[in-house]
């Protein structure tokens, strides 16, 4: 598992699919969570908008990334 740092304490889920490189547009964010396809800290999360927090963990497609400072 990756670390990614973010600049502040919370990124919106869709954006931050983009900056761990889980996926590489923003319309693809928009379809792999819709499907439910992302998991984050373990449990499926079908909202583009949620506020992640360091420590939480985002997992898409076999590949995962969590949330530092």
């Amino acid at each position: 598992m990756r670390e990614v740092a973010i600049g502040s304490d919370m990124i919106r889920l869709g954006q931050f699919l983009k900056l761990a490189d889980l996926i590489e547009t923003g319309g693809e964010a928009k379809l792999v969570i819709a499907d439910g396809d992302v998991k984050v800290n373990g449990e499926i999360d079908t909202r583009r908008g949620r506020q992640l927090h360091p420590g939480d963990v985002v997992a898409v497609n076999g590949n995962s990334a969590k949330v530092v400072l």
